[in-house]
Parts: structure tokens; C-alpha cells; sequence
């Protein structure tokens, strides 16, 4: 196989996102919430294989006719934002005013955020709350906490996106990666777990999401904290 098929394949490979993203959206409408997060959970999947493949198979080399980082950005847009906002609004977990306001922040602010040329810092990691409201909305489904707890989580986490607080990449960051890739990997599993039991309240998945979705939100700011040693 030749290298610019190989690049083309990553570039088709991202491209499956979207259609991932309408299955959960179609999966949204109809409110079977459980199977639009496991749509959602195949395409965090994706999304975290693609870019080491992309960077593998050099498609910048090999496939510039296709723009991979445009491509990635729209399809995490629409599985990361968009698709779980709907969600939330519509589920009821955030009734009356705190559901739009939810709504109007959450796809607002990341609209802003993903446009935003300063992201990316210099060890990899995201500068600020990277958007993964995929993953903020699969907790309060499977945690359902009070909606003002959830009013404020996502309103803190909005504000986030623009403070300078570092917040890992768990492919890309090096320090710690040895840790924070398994962490990646065991929050897939659970939330892949959870949305298959549809939530069951009694369920192991909610604790392993818990601890690892505390791990990834926390660990960057860690990283700030604490130097690294030479």
C-alpha cells in the first residue's frame, strides 16, 4: 500500500466521525439517550486514534489535498459540543432557565474556544477547558446530581475555556503519560459501561468515571503547579 493511500485512509478514518455524530444525533431526538452516548463514546474513540495515525502516515505529506486539523475540528465540534448540549437541554437534567442558559454557554463559548489560534500550549496540553463537554454531560447522566450543581460545573468549566489553566492531552501530553493514557482508556471504558447498563444507578461504571474524569480535569493544573525536574 502506498504512503498516499495510507495518509488518504486517516483522512477517511476522521471523516467517520460525522456519520458517528448523526447516529447519536438521530439517537438524541428520539431521547434513547444510553445509545447517542455509545455513538458519542465510538466517536471519542476515533478521535483519539486518528491523530497518532495521522502523525504516523505523515498525511500533511502525503494527503495535503484534505485539511486533517479542519476535518477534526468540525467533527469534534458536533460530537463534543453540540450533540451533548442537545442533550443535556432536552433530557430535563437542567429544567426552565438554567437549561438555556446551559445550552446558549456551553455551544457559545466552545464556538470561541475552537476558533482560537492559542489553544494548543507548548508541551501539547490544551491552554484552558478544551471543549469535552462529551464528556461533563455523559457524568451528569450517569451521576444526575442536583441542577445546580450542574449549573455550576458548567459554568465554571465555560469559564475555564478562557483562563490561562493548562488541561492535558493524554495522547500528546508527555509528562505523566504513562498514567494519563491509561486514564484516557479506563474513561472510555466506563463510559462505554455506563451507557450500555443505561445509567443503572447502582452501577461500578459511575465510580470509574468519577475518579478518572477527576484525574483528566485536574491533572494539567497539577502539572502548573508542580515544576518539572531536570
Amino acid at each position: 500500500m502506498s504512503p498516499q493511500i495510507k495518509a488518504l485512509s486517516v483522512h477517511l478514518l476522521t471523516a467517520t466521525g460525522a456519520v458517528f455524530a448523526m447516529l447519536a444525533m438521530l439517537a438524541a431526538v428520539d431521547e434513547k439517550w444510553s445509545l447517542m452516548f455509545l455513538w458519542l463514546v465510538v466517536a471519542f474513540a476515533v478521535d483519539g486514534i486518528d491523530g497518532p495515525l495521522a502523525r504516523h502516515y505523515n498525511v500533511k505529506k502525503y494527503a495535503p489535498e484534505f485539511n486533517g486539523v479542519l476535518l477534526d475540528l468540525i467533527i469534534d465540534y458536533l460530537t463534543y459540543v453540540f450533540i451533548p448540549a442537545f442533550a443535556l437541554f432536552k433530557s430535563g437534567l437542567m429544567d426552565g432557565w438554567t437549561g438555556w442558559f446551559a445550552i446558549i454557554v456551553i455551544t457559545f463559548a466552545s464556538a470561541l474556544y475552537f476558533s482560537d489560534t492559542r489553544m494548543k500550549t507548548k508541551d501539547n496540553s490544551f491552554s484552558g477547558f478544551p471543549g469535552c463537554w462529551n464528556m461533563v454531560i455523559l457524568v451528569i447522566f450517569a451521576i444526575e446530581p442536583n441542577f445546580w450543581v450542574s449549573l455550576a460545573l458548567v459554568t465554571v468549566l465555560a469559564l475555564a475555556m478562557f483562563l490561562p489553566l493548562r488541561f492535558i492531552h493524554p495522547v500528546r501530553t508527555e509528562r505523566w503519560r504513562n498514567v494519563s493514557l491509561p486514564m484516557a482508556l479506563a474513561w472510555t471504558f466506563f463510559a462505554g459501561w455506563a451507557a450500555w447498563v443505561d445509567f443503572h444507578p447502582e452501577s461500578w461504571a459511575h465510580w470509574g468515571l468519577v475518579v478518572t474524569s477527576i484525574y483528566l480535569l485536574l491533572v494539567g493544573i497539577i502539572q502548573q503547579i508542580l515544576p518539572v525536574r531536570r
